[in-house]
Formats: structure tokens, sequence, C-alpha cells
């Protein structure tokens, strides 16, 4: 569908809306009582949270490409059918194909509360199979309201088992990298992407003050990004998910992107909802998991 047809189709005058922002890829603009928000049909990617009474809570890169064939750096990129590289094939896009995907609209609508919900779908086709051979439907839910609530759905629609990985890679705007610490971590088991092994969290609150990649597993816990300069708390809350993944790339890393500053690292967190290393999902056919992050700030 082009602008106009989605418009007529699911528009919701003075709430819901759609446009072609940056580099033309069409977008979901929603406005309410409660907050804003933008989600690109192109990797079913939201770009853009501010609930009414403080700063926004995503962070975006200012470079980031908005191209077809190019993923979108901040927001919510959606990892499917694999969080990170592919298991065995490094020609394999990082972090599967969902997100560098057009996605279709398939419901929207205002809740009793005056929330707003979308629904978007990704079924699997002859592109798909390219990379991953299965039959699935892919589905993101997105409640905007007081909170941000993003669920991704997989339903197994072929006639085997499947298994995945995935992530809702959530980037946190922050006051600055030095200024927050995280709560919810503490006696949590990870492994340290960066050094191959795996340790136990000890400290009562987690600050970042380098390169960091660590994947906590066995972990339903709540997280929350403590951030007294921008006066706020993020609460990260989760279902359908055993593992958080806590990622900032550092200023050596940072500065060998191209979509990203080189200080760019300073003002983002990614504290992710995570299915990985214990937690891979398996889905006989016909079975269906979610995957849910909830967003509040306090």
């Amino acid at each position: 569908m082009d602008i106009d047809e989605l418009n007529d189709k699911f528009g919701i005058e003075g709430e819901i809306g759609f446009m072609e922002l940056d580099g033309d890829l069409p977008f979901i603009t929603i406005t309410n009582k409660y907050a804003e928000a933008d989600i690109c049909l192109y990797g079913a990617q939201i770009t853009r949270f501010r609930p009414m009474r403080t700063t926004d809570v995503l962070w975006m890169s200012p470079y980031s490409v908005f191209e077809k064939g190019k993923a979108i750096r901040g927001g919510i990129p959606v990892c499917f059918p694999w969080f990170g590289p592919h298991v065995s094939d490094s020609s394999m896009p990082q972090h599967g194909f969902a997100r560098t995907s057009m996605w279709e609209v398939t419901e929207v609508e205002t809740l009793d509360r005056g929330e707003s919900y979308v629904s978007l779908q990704l079924k699997s086709s002859e592109e798909t199979k390219a990379y991953w051979p299965y039959d699935f439907v892919a589905e993101i839910i997105v409640v905007i309201g007081e909170t941000l609530s993003v669920t991704l759905k997989v339903t197994n629609s072929s006639d085997s088992e499947i298994s995945y990985t995935s992530a809702l890679h959530t980037y946190f705007n922050l006051s600055a990298i030095e200024n927050i610490k995280i709560a919810g971590l503490k006696n949590t088991h990870y492994e340290n992407q960066l050094d191959g092994n795996r340790y136990v969290q000890e400290e009562d609150l987690l600050g970042i003050s380098e390169a960091t990649t660590r994947h906590y597993f066995d972990t339903e816990a709540d997280c929350v990004i403590h951030d007294p300069y921008f006066n706020r708390s993020i609460r990260i809350a989760k279902e359908g998910s055993k593992c958080s993944t806590v990622w900032n790339p550092g200023a050596e890393a940072s500065a060998q992107m191209n979509d990203m500053p080189n200080d760019g690292y300073e003002t983002f967190v990614c504290l992710e909802t995570v299915n990985k290393i214990n937690d891979q999902i398996y889905l006989a056919p016909g079975e269906s998991h979610e995957t849910t992050a909830v967003l509040s700030v306090e």
C-alpha cells in the first residue's frame, strides 16, 4: 500500500497517521494523551517514544541511514530469526533479516483508556527463505500509552519444529553514559562477549565506563536505568525472555561505525530483551512464542 492507502485504511484522525519521513521510508506516527511515537514499517522499528512529561526515551543516531538493505541505528531494532552473527555462516546478515524487511500493517485501534494499538506482520516468503528455510508468521504488537509495550510474537506455520533466537534491541537515550546506573542484575550470571568468559555480577548497580557487551542469562527480572541528570528512571519489564543484554560500544568501536558519531556511545545504552544462550526458542508446528518488553518512566 502507498501512504494514501494506508491512511485511508488504518489512519485514525488526530491520533494515528502514515507518512514518509527519513529516506522516504513509510512511518506510522502516533500522538495520544499519553505520548508520541514513530514506527517505521521497514523493520517494524520504533524510532521514537516520548511520554508527555519527559524527553525522548529512545536514542536515535543522527547518522543513521534510512535506506532499504541497511539497518536503522537506534530505537528498537527487531532481531530475528537470530541475534548476533549467524551461528554457521558469517555471510548472513547480522541479527537476522527482520530489521531489514518491510512489514505489513494488520491492525490499528484506540483502546478503551486511550492507548494506541498497532500490529505489524512479516510472513515467510521466497525472500526470507533465502536466509532461513522455514514457514513462519512474525508479529510486532505495540501499545503506546503511559508505558510502551512491544511484543514480538512468532508462530511456526511449517510442518516441522523450528528454533530461533531474537532480541528487542532497545537503545535508551541518556544524559551521559557516566551518569547512569543500572539496577536489577545483581547476583546474575552473564557471558562477557568481549572476552568470552562467564561471571556473576556482584555489585548492586552496574555502571559503564568502557566498552561493554554482557549477556545476562537465567533472568526474568525488571531492570531500571537510573539517570539523575535527566531526573528520571526507566524501567524495563519483560515476559517470554530469560536473557538480558547490556551493550555500549565504547569510544573505539563507536568511532569505527559509519552510522554513529564518534561520541555517540556517550549518550545511549542498549538494554535488550533477548532469547539467546539457554533461552533459544523451539516451536512445534502451530506453536507460538511471545517476547515482550514494557518500558516505563519513573
